[in-house]
């Protein structure tokens, strides 16, 4: 029998040095040696990275126990290296398996090794914040990658440029004084408003524009560097300025500096000098600091200036979503060779609404680091990536510069030619038509586009014609492989705040007149011709179908979207394309609380969605289940993001909606759970909601699912039979509000204020503190208009005892359904329900009162807004309610009793459904009286209502009042 040697912990960090090294090309890695710590000659990193544009990160590793790992991590932060003195923020403490020690072929068993590591930082923070995180050695050098980013370099950049920025406004505000020609020439070109916000606009455009100045000027030797025609005591700066950012764009880099040239040729030669001579310095100090543009330093500042933010939603992805959003998608491309950069330059990647770039950015960070973990250098892609990889399109110049920006950033010592990078024709054209942006594309594959040329004088960015240059550009269908995108979320029938003088919200920006707005309505008629648009769902909806069709079979569909795509009506047929014709997809949701952290995006305030999918392939069998991860919060850095990521595209299975009420599979960081994960095949099969969204115990979706399948699943107690039915298989829903009290031709009704002897009487609109009991007063009345008496007779055909609440704010009101003691018409808020038999009316309203019928309820409803669940008068049709047609005469005169009982008795809201008594009582006549279960099924249903009020839906984060407890 032959025995193995120990192997040294030295070389075992030698090996795994090696592997890191070939997988992070573009750093160089060195392991167990001296004299590379400043102060320190003989203190010996295991492994050290270093990279010239990042932090220097020490891996410090010990085999299983490693009793010390983290302590010796933790001791190298703050030391500075030797050469160069760059400071150590980062350390990552790593555990080698035990068995490693005793293996016979080192490098297999390193290889193949299941490691464990924890990263330390300055700030005495841990990642994560307890436990190990586990993975591969490339899966080490991914999180290197993120962790050598100094986010302090990253604040104090962003705060320079933000300080340099913010001085130099004020020469823009004087000017809109002095010369106000010249700065809304300056706006016109932006294609914004003139407003405050835009001035600034101006000025990062300025500031960024120098701050790669300088770095070109580090690589094109004939290129004078911004000190030399811009700073203090050089003369005539603009002119100077101008002529080398000419030169500049005969190289490349049009998208950013020629909107950057537009700007300064429109300032007077004095107010020029002042600006430049501050941005100069500004940009130097930038630089200083040695922070790439890679960590989305550009977009960090420019969003926080974006102009018109009201009409175009055109809200920033923060970079942490974007990286979550890539990683998952750019997993799910089949049969690349990411060793072979010219594979992957026949890629083809587009984001037709892209704003900042995050996006494109990190599909391009992703594709470098597959490069480089498969022995690739990444700086070899960034030729292949600007110029005919990566497709942005928007219709703000200035997100074109971001973008431009952004991208160059990765490589910036890396030279391309001409990028594409578009400015979308938007609105009223020279020619008087009008166009939609991108959304042109949804019937056309080739477009007219302002692009750059060489020629200076021909440059994008300008809104001028003399300055305009054109060419015939494609963008062909099924021609991409991954499409990501953001779009904007902008409804045109929103017509409230901001949007209260808008014909068509969607299409108000750039001062579009009303007269605009019709004629893009018009246009959008024309393009949605086969496509997934609905006016109800807004222009997000349109570019989720220009997504669809720009993807080739086996691409990559990959979108931030409002959560109303997962389960509202008006997103029905995007979800039918979903689920036709995708395959692997995925929906991202965030069990949160409050309206930013509910979203993956900037100050939307709303709650969103990740959807991901692959088109499916000729003849390729679709997958019959879509996965659903739902976080506990959005990704709170980089590192979580990949984390996250890793977890789910490592996942190999998940507990089923249809399998019992067991919850999902958890998704843990370290000790941390950040989430669970669920397959649903049910929205395969019906492809009407994607609602298993924004939930936190995924048994509550499994039992209410069970509901719709006339199964009641409780915690922890087999299965019963239920007969559970659609509420429009039972009875029907009265008229909307619109056929009601609409314009004169189409309601034939007025609503005016209620009177106790109305002729007409109308439950119309939520009052909280009146619905306190099942039974509500009309809260107004309706007036015949002279000359509809006969379509008045229609619409009062269909009043009714019984109403559903559309609108049901969980955190103040106590009801689902309500009860007029007088037949009433139900209105906005409380339309009506029509049964054949009136018994039925009593069974109902007692029904969707309990614990169950609130957790149908919620199942049902959209979830998009805090403790609140929407509805609509068509949609609602499909709540799953108790069959009442099963209901025996006994039972329905129990159900009688139930609600003769509760005339007199107050609910409080369904937020405190487990804490309130009469609840309690109303689930116990509801499951024992009425349906006859036994004690234990009622207890079980107690249980349930615990864990719905714990849904970060369903509470809102509102406060439990002192002293709520379970009653039971």
């Amino acid at each position: 029998m032959t025995t193995t040697s120990r192997q040294a912990e030295s070389n075992a960090n030698a090996i795994a040095g090696m592997l890191l090294q070939d997988m992070m090309r573009g750093a160089a890695v060195r392991y167990e040696n001296t004299q590379v710590i400043e102060g320190h000659p003989g203190l010996r990193p295991d492994i050290i990275i270093t990279d010239s544009q990042r932090s220097p990160v020490v891996v410090e590793a010990e085999y299983m126990p490693a009793y010390t790992a983290e302590d010796e991590a933790k001791a190298r932060l703050g030391l500075r290296l030797a050469d160069g003195g760059k400071r150590i923020e980062a350390a990552i403490a790593l555990r080698y398996p035990a068995d490693i020690a005793d293996a016979s072929d080192l490098d297999g068993a390193i290889r193949e090794a299941r490691l464990e590591y924890a990263v330390f930082y300055e700030d005495e923070t841990r990642f994560p914040a307890s436990g190990w995180l586990e993975g591969g050695v490339s899966d080490l050098a991914d999180l290197i990658r993120l962790v050598s980013v100094s986010q302090s370099e990253v604040d104090a950049a962003a705060a320079k440029l933000q300080e340099g920025i913010e001085r130099v406004a004020g020469i823009m505000d004087e000017m809109n004084d002095s010369a106000p020609g010249a700065i809304a020439d300056i706006a016109q070109r932006l294609g914004m408003a003139n407003v405050p916000q835009t001035r600034r606009m101006a000025c990062a455009i300025l500031a960024n524009a120098l701050v790669f100045h300088e770095r070109i000027a580090n690589i094109h030797q004939s290129v004078k560097r911004p000190r030399h025609v811009c700073g203090n005591g050089v003369a005539n700066p603009q002119a100077k300025t101008l002529d080398a950012w000419a030169e500049i764009i005969g190289i490349n880099y049009w998208p950013i500096f020629a909107i950057a040239m537009d700007i300064l040729e429109q300032i007077d030669p004095h107010n020029a000098a002042r600006i430049l001579n501050t941005l100069e310095y500004t940009a130097g100090e930038v630089n200083s600091l040695g922070v790439s543009n890679s960590h989305d330093l550009t977009g960090r500042i420019f969003q926080r200036l974006i102009s018109d933010r009201k009409y175009l939603a055109t809200f920033y992805t923060r970079p942490e979503s974007a990286a979550l959003l890539a990683r998952i998608a750019v997993s799910k491309l089949d049969g690349i060779d990411w060793s072979d950069a010219a594979a992957i330059g026949k890629l083809r990647v587009a984001d037709f609404a892209c704003g900042t770039g995050a996006l494109l950015s990190a599909v391009y960070e992703q594709f470098a680091n597959r490069h480089e973990r498969a022995g690739g250098t990444a700086a070899d892609l960034h030729k292949p990536m600007m110029e005919d990889v990566l497709y942005g399109c928007d219709v703000l110049p200035s997100a074109i510069h971001i973008t431009g920006a952004t991208l160059s950033g990765i490589q910036p010592q890396e030279g391309f030619n001409l990028s594409r990078l578009y400015i979308m024709p938007y609105g009223r054209q020279p020619d008087d038509e009008v166009k939609l942006g991108s959304l042109e594309l949804l019937q056309r594959e080739q477009l007219d586009l302002l692009v750059n040329t060489n020629n200076p004088a021909l440059r994008t960015g300008s809104m001028g014609e003399e300055t305009a240059a054109y060419t015939f550009t494609e963008f062909p269908s099924d021609g991409f492989d991954i499409v990501i995108m953001n779009p904007p979320f902008t409804r045109n029938v929103t017509h409230e705040g901001a949007y209260a003088d808008t014909f068509a919200a969607a299409f108000a920006a750039f001062g579009n007149t009303t007269a605009d707005q019709k004629s893009m309505s018009d246009r959008m008629s024309s393009l949605k011709k086969d496509s997934s648009y609905h006016g109800n769902a807004g222009i997000a909806s349109a570019f989720a179908g220009l997504g669809h069709r720009k993807l080739k079979p086996g691409g990559v569909l990959a979108l931030v979207l409002p959560l109303s795509a997962a389960v509202g009506a008006s997103w029905q047929k995007f979800r039918q394309v979903l689920m036709s014709e995708y395959t692997d997809l995925e929906v991202f949701s965030i069990a949160a609380h409050n309206g930013e952290d509910m979203a993956f995006s900037s100050d939307t305030g709303m709650a969103e969605c990740l959807v991901i999918g692959r088109k499916v392939e000729s003849n390729e069998t679709l997958s019959d289940a879509v996965r659903f991860t739902s976080l506990t919060e959005r990704p709170r850095g980089f590192e979580q993001s990949s984390e996250i990521a890793k977890n789910v595209v490592d996942a190999t299975n998940a507990r089923s909606v249809e399998g019992g009420p067991y919850d999902g599979t958890p998704i843990s960081i370290g000790s941390e759970n950040i989430g669970k994960m669920a397959l649903s095949k049910i929205a395969k099969r019906y492809s009407q909601t994607l609602n298993l969204v924004r939930i936190s115990d995924f048994s509550l979706a499994q039992t209410a699912y069970a509901l719709t399948q006339s199964k009641l699943w409780l915690p922890a107690r087999p299965a019963l039979n239920l007969k559970i039915a659609p509420l429009g298989d039972i009875g029907k829903m009265g008229a909307y509000h619109l056929d009601i009290i609409g314009q004169p031709r189409r309601g034939p009704f007025s609503k005016i204020a209620p009177s106790p002897t109305s002729t007409y009487p109308a439950l119309w609109n939520h009052d909280s503190a009146k619905e306190t009991r099942i039974i509500c007063e009309p809260d107004s009345q309706l007036i015949v208009r002279q000359g509809m008496e006969d379509k008045a007779d229609i619409i009062w055909a269909t009043a009714s005892r019984t109403h559903i609440n559309l609108d049901f704010r969980f955190t103040s009101q106590p009801m689902s359904a309500a009860f007029t003691e007088r037949e009433s018409i139900g209105g906005t808020a409380w339309p009506n329900v029509i049964f054949t038999d009136s018994r039925f009316d009593y069974a109902f309203s007692s029904w969707c009162n309990s614990t169950l019928g609130l957790l149908s309820y919620w199942w049902n409803a959209s979830r998009q807004q805090d403790g609140r669940g929407r509805t609509t008068i068509r949609s609602v049709g499909s709540l799953p309610i108790l069959d009442l047609r099963t209901l025996t005469d006994a039972q329905l005169a129990t159900a009688q009793e139930i609600f003769d009982e509760f005339r007199e008795l107050d609910l409080q809201p369904a937020y405190l459904a487990d804490a309130d008594p009469n609840r309690a009582l109303l689930d116990r006549r509801v499951v024992c009286d009425m349906l006859g279960f036994d004690e234990s099924v009622y207890e079980g249903v107690r249980m349930l209502a615990a864990k719905w009020r714990s849904e970060p839906s369903v509470h809102g984060g509102k406060r439990r009042p002192a002293g709520a407890r379970l009653v039971v």
